[in-house]
Order: C-alpha cells, then structure tokens, then sequence
C-alpha cells in the first residue's frame, strides 16, 4: 500500500459480493440494503459510498472493523434487553444519512468528511465471536455506523455469535426495506432504531426520507424483533409538544409496549448552534409519550437529573424494577422470565441471560470488558 493510497481505496480490497442487490440492464444493479434501494452504474458507489458496482456486480464492506468494544447493554440503548449485561459492540465505516449532530461523525462520515482521518483493523467472525465469550458478553451488537449498509458482515458475525449461545442485535437508523429485513431477521434479536423526526422535511436535511424508516419500524415490530426506539430531543429540531406527540402516538399506535427513548442533545460535529437539550425539556417529552399510551418512556444521556426516567417502572403496580443511574443497573429485581416480583405482572423484553457454548478458540482483536 502506498502513502498515498486513500480511504477509499484501501477498503474497495475489504470487500465480498453483497447478497442485497439484483442486477437491471446495462449492467446496473439495485442496492436493497438500505431505504434507498440505489440503481448503480458499474464503477460508482451507492449513496453509502461503501457499496459499489464492479463490472454489474455489487459489492459490499466485509472482513475488518474500524472500532471494537465491550459496552453496558444499556448504552446501546436496550433497557429490556439483560439489564446489567456486556455488549461486545463493533462497527465498520459509512452510512447513509449525513445528519449534522451525529456523534460518531468520524466513523459514519468517514468518506465523506475530509477531517476524519481514521484506520480499520482486519477481523473474522470467528474472531470476534471468540471474543464476545472470552469476554463474558451477553450480546454482539453492530452499531457505530449504520449496520444496514454492512449488513452481509454484520450476519456473518452474528452467525458464529449464536453458535455460541449469545444476542446479536442492531443500533440502527431504521432506513431499511422489506429485504433486509427478511434477511436479517433469523440472525438478529434486538433492533434499536433512532427516530429522528416525524417530519419529512427533516429527514431530507439528514439526506433521507421519513416513509421507508416509519414503514421499518412496523415491519420490526410485526417481524418479531425486540424493538426499542430512540429519539435525540434537539432544541428547535424536533422538540415541539407537536413533533413529539405524533412520534409518540406513531409508536403507540404500533404497541404500548414498545420502549421510547428520549434522549440529551449536545453540540457536535455541523450542529453547534442548538442549546444543549436541558433535563425539562426530556420531561415534557416524556410526559407526552406518557400521555400517549406508552407504557416505558426513558429519559437519557443526563444521568440523574430526570426524576427516575432511567428506571423500568411496573405497568400493573408501579414498583421499580430496574433501577439505573445512566448505563449502570443500580437494582434489577425482575426473574428471568421478565416477571414483577411483587405483583407477577410480565414486563415485555428479553431478559433471559444467554448460555455460552462455544469454546474460547484464539482469534482476532483480543480484549475484555471493562
């Protein structure tokens, strides 16, 4: 490899033909892991810019990891999900939104944004299956950047993942369609998807289109994912009483049951301008998902300043079952079947720890949860 040789180049060697495509005339392709099902020219990239036409073949992002951890499952964030467990979280490079807030812009924006300088580190499945058991992880979550775009990998990993008793799940923006969710679907237990708006016009800021991510969010819940939706509360973004209660009423709609994640806003990247998001205004928004009929709304990324938002509260008695301090289970009262110990009512989730079965063969990118 040259000095010289960039980003770009260097990952279109990190590749395998995708399985999400299907080719149209003159050797064009339509890209269906993401909502904008891009038609390809041989030689050019989709929208992602890390999945591209060679010679009327599609071919995606696979074999490397640009960052890997162990992380609280509650950071992800997954409330109903083995409160307390670690998550071994990887991610690769790209995405197909651009929003201007994003928090990991370096990773994300990485072929689009002249600032991030980052590298990537060759990885098998194997590997980091190895890892998540030597690690005593719970689950493997693909998050970082958006998974739908690196979807091939992300199966591929959770393949061996599950093969060794352990969750799989994706930090997702929800821009799917139908196909990638069928594909992923025998492979991926939890679906974190960021609601970012409930106007259109937002999304076409962000560089999408609301449908497709409205449309994913009833076809994971339908499918039978563990569904937990995030919305990052912006000061003159999304925070009107009006934005929130049509997400909120959306979502209930769906399921009281899903759990609505209301979350901090800070300065980063493009978006500097917007207040910091105050611990008031995570109340009011959920008080209005609260009014809308949804049975869990959390309040996040402000640790102890939102009057106990951070717990999972009974619906039937309103004991605290789980209590939390930011990412930190404090208390977790609930068995393993997801039971109220005072009252017996069944709180929705996934609360099961998994039973590791693989044995602990040595493989790429040691390190342990911390």
């Amino acid at each position: 490899m040259s000095d010289t040789e960039t980003l770009a180049g260097r990952l279109a060697r990190e590749v395998c033909e995708a399985e999400l495509y299907r080719p149209l005339d003159r050797n064009r392709v339509e890209c269906f892991a993401c909502g904008h099902r891009c038609p390809i020219t041989p030689g050019f990239s989709g929208v992602c810019k890390v999945r591209y036409n060679r010679g009327g073949k599609l071919y995606a992002p696979y074999g490397y990891v640009n960052s890997v951890q162990c992380d609280p499952i509650e950071k992800k964030p997954f409330f109903h999900a083995v409160p307390g467990a670690a998550a071994l979280s990887f991610g690769m490079l790209g995405c197909d939104l651009h929003c201007g807030y994003c928090q990991n812009w370096v990773s994300s924006q990485a072929l689009r944004e002249v600032r991030s300088a980052l590298d990537f580190t060759p990885a098998d499945p194997a590997g980091l299956a190895a890892m998540a058991t030597r690690s005593r992880a719970a689950a493997v979550i693909s998050t970082y950047n958006e998974p739908l775009i690196t979807a091939e990998w992300a199966v591929a990993v959770f393949r061996q993942a599950k093969a060794a008793g352990l969750l799989t799940g994706f930090v997702s923006n929800g821009n799917a369609t139908p196909e990638v969710l069928e594909y992923l679907r025998p492979w991926v237990d939890l679906y974190k998807v960021d609601l970012k708006s409930f106007e259109d016009r937002r999304y076409h800021e962000l560089g999408g289109r609301i449908g497709p991510i409205l449309d994913s969010i009833r076809r994971i819940h339908a499918m039978g994912f563990w569904l937990e939706v995030v919305t990052l509360v912006i000061p003159g973004f999304n925070d009107s009483d009006d934005e929130l209660s049509r997400m909120a009423e959306f979502l209930a709609g769906i399921s009281r049951d899903i759990p609505w994640h209301v979350t901090a806003f800070h300065r980063d990247y493009r978006m500097q301008k917007p207040e910091n998001t105050p611990p008031e205004t995570l109340l009011r928004a959920a008080a209005i998902g609260k009014a809308a009929g949804l049975r869990y709304v959390y309040a996040g990324n402000l640790p102890g300043e939102t009057s106990g938002l951070e717990n999972t509260y009974c619906p039937g008695c309103g004991r605290a079952i789980v209590e939390r301090r930011g990412f930190r289970v404090l208390r977790n009262t609930l068995d393993s079947s997801g039971r109220c110990p005072d009252c017996g009512a069944n709180i929705p989730g996934v609360w099961r720890t998994p039973q590791f079965r693989a044995p602990e063969p040595e493989g790429l990118l040691h390190t342990r949860c911390g």
